[in-house]
């Protein structure tokens, strides 16, 4: 299966401590890596130093995901392809909101 760029995968990713399954957003690959975005339900407890560095998806419809989310734009991630070829995604962002985000890390 091709990963394609925006497409949201539900992905393991560990930390210092541990890690969960949580929502990635594909933005670029290569042949050996993917380049991802976290994405995040926590907005409102965040400073608004945060806050402006997290893009609202504003079409939750096409995602695959259930409630208000955000992508967590302060890191992007590289992980190997190996690791997400062969998953299913479960959604996608729509054209419009892909014009946002582009616009965003503008």
């Amino acid at each position: 299966m091709r990963i394609e760029p925006f497409t949201i995968y539900i992905f393991y990713m560990p930390w210092e401590n541990g890690g969960k399954n949580r929502p990635i957003l594909v933005f670029m690959h290569n042949i050996n890596d993917v380049s991802v975005y976290c994405i995040t339900t926590k907005y409102e407890d965040k400073s608004e130093a945060v806050k402006r560095k997290y893009f609202k998806i504003n079409d939750i419809a096409n995602t695959g995901l259930i409630r208000q989310s955000y992508v967590d734009t302060i890191t992007r991630y590289t992980i190997p392809v190996s690791l997400i070829d062969g998953k299913i995604p479960i959604g996608k962002l729509s054209n419009e909101d892909i014009k946002r985000f582009m616009e965003f890390l503008n």
